[in-house]
């Protein structure tokens, strides 16, 4: 994609994408990273691009008549011949060539990818990708590349962990090099072991290239410090996916209120409620500084500051939604506001 934006006097150009393909994503984070306000004009949106609606990165049009005159640039999705579908894998005669890549892909944004990230992005034969990977550096993947998505919307499209690592395996089996690119970094709630190991299991070569973890990122975007020094000697992250008296969780809420570290929530949107009535249950300041940050770093990022207490209200009232990062403690108020210019 050749387009230069923003506008040559500097405002947001308003892009429509007519007749998207199945790499709609692509083309829209591709132009949303260019700085764009995105339309996609599609009578039946797939569950992808349902999914960036509700994210508030783009509007879906489904209008025929359409003004175009209102749009900057019109375009068809330059993608849409290029769209590989998944076919249910056949086992593949094993070779020596192939190997997996991990690949963390940082928290959205393409320039927080790094240099290695985007290298192993430009070389490789096939890209399992999830829905929060940096999508828009698929533009300078091999055009022959496959690009096979394996994203979980929440209550959504929904890839079984098992089916991904089998895609891992069966292409890297057949001689092709696998480039696994998810959000964040692989080892951080990115399920990267269980790949790791089943790759590991079947004789293929495995190498990791780090990503910026959404839990450090995201609140450094926002201006939200984790340590600052007087208020916290450190910080621990831990996962919010389930509430805290749900018999699936092992986190020990207690002694975390007990800790006196800065505290960072990742898929904790659901269960924020219960979250902060365990913590102040436990004993915790009420009055505890707090914040959640949904989209960090991208166009629809957003953020709610508040007090422990009224944090899950405020969160709700703002329509702070997944993916999210919660962070708690007294750090949060650490910075002073910068002065408009």
């Amino acid at each position: 994609m050749t387009l230069r934006l923003p506008l040559p006097d500097g405002t947001t150009p308003r892009v429509l994408v007519l007749e998207p393909g199945p790499r709609a994503s692509e083309t829209v984070q591709a132009l949303l990273d260019h700085g764009a306000r995105v339309d996609v004009r599609c009578a039946a949106p797939d569950a992808r691009l349902q999914d960036l609606a509700g994210r508030h990165l783009i509007a879906l049009r489904t209008d025929a008549d359409l003004d175009l005159s209102a749009y900057d640039v019109v375009l068809r999705d330059p993608l849409r011949e290029r769209g590989v579908e998944l076919s249910p894998s056949s086992p593949s005669p094993a070779t020596t060539s192939g190997h997996v890549v991990l690949v963390g892909g940082g928290p959205g944004p393409l320039g927080l990818l790094t240099l290695a990230g985007l290298d192993a992005i430009r070389s490789a034969d096939v890209l399992v990708c999830d829905r929060l990977a940096p999508l828009a550096a698929l533009e300078q993947a091999r055009p022959d590349a496959e690009v096979v998505h394996v994203g979980k919307i929440p209550r959504g499209e929904f890839t079984p962990q098992e089916r991904i690592n089998q895609i891992l395996v069966d292409r890297a089996l057949a001689g092709k090099t696998v480039v696994r690119l998810k959000g964040g970094d692989n080892f951080v709630f990115g399920r990267g072991g269980e790949e790791w190991n089943a790759c590991v299991d079947a004789g293929l070569p495995v190498t990791v290239i780090p990503g910026v973890s959404s839990s450090i990122a995201v609140p450094g975007l926002a201006g939200v410090p984790l340590t600052h020094r007087h208020l916290t000697q450190g910080f621990v992250v831990v996962s919010g996916h389930v509430a805290p008296d749900d018999a699936r969780s092992d986190v020990d809420w207690d002694a975390l209120a007990r800790l006196g570290l800065t505290i960072v929530v990742l898929m904790g949107v659901a269960a924020l409620p219960e979250i902060a009535e365990r913590l102040i249950s436990a004993g915790m300041d009420p009055s505890t500084p707090a914040a959640s940050i949904a989209d960090g770093g991208m166009t629809s990022q957003r953020q709610v500051r508040s007090t422990l207490a009224a944090l899950p209200g405020t969160a709700a009232e703002q329509d702070i939604g997944a993916p999210a990062v919660t962070v708690i403690g007294p750090a949060v108020a650490a910075l002073l506001p910068q002065t408009s210019v």
